[in-house]
């Protein structure tokens, strides 16, 4: 799975816990939801138990289920869980030093991506799950 669509699809799980309400919900079941192979989803909730969002129950009724409630979770919280550092394409990128251009780009690139991340970080700061559960929760009927 592209590192573009780990964010999203940890929302959209994330969500669909919630949506199940202390429910157990196995992995196959939010597989289907999302539209990818359990392994995938399986790996991202590893991810997410890891930073204590998702709690995990085996056994034959087993399965995940929030670990915390939705307004207690930004989306913040779910980028860092599965998202790897940031490098905004700087790791491979390599100019000619002996440009005048080329050597300076990397600091000014690094600034202007430094501020950007961190723009983005206080925004997802500001949603939480709860949110996006009540926005899905207005037009999504309820699983019984």
């Amino acid at each position: 799975m592209s590192a573009n669509s780990r964010f999203a699809v940890s929302v959209h799980m994330l969500a669909y816990l919630a949506h199940r309400q202390g429910a157990a919900v196995p992995s196959t079941e939010i597989a289907a939801s999302v539209g990818t192979n359990a392994v995938v989803i399986r790996r991202l909730l590893s991810a997410l138990v890891k930073a204590r969002l998702v709690s995990t129950q085996k056994g034959a009724t087993g399965g995940f289920t929030l670990a915390v409630f939705p307004a207690g979770i930004s989306l913040l919280a779910i980028y860092r869980a599965v998202e790897p550092a940031p490098e905004h394409g700087m790791r491979r990128f390599a100019p000619n030093h002996q440009c005048p251009v080329g050597a300076k780009i990397e600091a000014i690139l690094h600034g202007v991506f430094v501020k950007t991340q961190a723009a983005m970080e206080q925004e997802l700061l500001q949603v939480t799950l709860a949110q996006i559960h009540q926005q899905l929760h207005a037009v999504c009927p309820r699983k019984k």
